[in-house]
């Protein structure tokens, strides 16, 4: 609490309170103002000095706040970095070889990668670091669409293998589970009825007449017809080189331009032509020259049915056609 001020009055002879004015009012009031600007422009200037300007603060704090996404994009660039290492692993040395296609070499990969020119250069003399993530950056980028171009180029691939997979011969053209009604009579044999020996181009399967012939890959009937020797047969175009044939049949399923899949019934079996008993007589052949069926059954059997096959076909020595 400020202290009250009196002076003597020798008029009255009181002493009286005393109340600065006039000039010394005014001189007091400038005197606590300039002291007051003076030391607020003090403190100011220390302040500024010290801690820095209003500006100063935002733009320190603006450039913490982009540092910190800096690094947080740094962290996922590396990130998707090691994700895209771990697709080019599975690419060169997984899906390629499994496709039967050679990796891409390092110059595809490598090749256009850059960047840092298309930064004003004064800049980047300044901001190495910049540059550096940048180039980074744009390193990843280009891998990645690199990538993507692979990927679109395996994507086709498969898609031509698998159906190149699902056109090639298979399977056994009759369910014969117990694997005991092949006859292994690829090559020469005496003929039972031309008695005479002669070259025969397929395999021959007994099954009871009206037993469903089943198409051994995806393709297209090219023919569905009675011949003098192969009784009713038909003629599969697989594509890819591949074609099959099915002879002796009692009935057809399909007829000429029909689209089969693997699996699908085509005929049944029959006596018709040349044959002495109920039975399929099938053929493959590879663009244009015969080949022994026996080795187009990987997907019905295993390594021991295989082998087991090849014993009790090889007991079946009875010519049938």
């Amino acid at each position: 609490m400020a202290r009250t001020k009196y002076i003597y009055n020798p008029e009255t002879c009181r002493y009286e309170t005393y109340y600065v004015r006039g000039k010394t009012l005014r001189k007091r009031v400038l005197i606590f103002i300039s002291t007051a600007l003076g030391l607020a422009i003090a403190t100011c200037s220390f302040y500024v000095k010290k801690v820095g300007s209003f500006d100063e603060m935002r733009l320190t704090q603006k450039n913490i706040l982009l540092k910190t996404e800096w690094h947080l994009l740094e962290d996922q660039i590396a990130k998707s970095n090691q994700h895209l290492q771990e697709l080019i692993e599975k690419d060169d040395h997984n899906y390629r070889i499994i496709l039967d296609s050679h990796p891409l070499t390092p110059e595809i990969r490598e090749a256009g990668i850059g960047g840092s020119e298309k930064f004003d250069t004064k800049i980047l003399k300044h901001y190495p670091y910049l540059l550096s993530g940048y180039t980074r950056a744009e390193k990843l980028k280009h891998q990645l669409d690199v990538e993507v171009q692979s990927f679109e180029e395996l994507s086709k691939m498969m898609e031509e293998r698998v159906e190149m997979w699902a056109s090639r011969p298979a399977i056994q053209p009759i369910s014969n589970k117990q694997l005991d009604n092949l006859h292994l009579t690829y090559g020469s044999r005496f003929h039972p009825i031309l008695k005479i020996y002669r070259e025969h181009k397929g395999l021959d399967f007994t099954a009871e007449k009206g037993t469903p012939v089943y198409a051994t890959g995806d393709g297209e009937i090219a023919m569905a017809y009675f011949s003098d020797s192969y009784g009713n047969v038909i003629y599969l175009n697989h594509s890819y080189g591949y074609e099959t044939r099915y002879a002796h049949l009692s009935a057809f399923a399909v007829k000429p331009g029909d689209k089969v899949k693997r699996g699908q019934v085509i005929g049944y079996v029959g006596n018709s032509g040349t044959s002495v008993s109920a039975h399929l007589h099938y053929e493959v052949l590879y663009k244009g020259q015969h080949a022994n069926p026996i080795n187009f059954f990987q997907r019905d059997l295993n390594n021991k049915e295989y082998e087991k096959l090849i014993e009790i076909g090889s007991q079946q020595d009875r010519p049938l056609d």
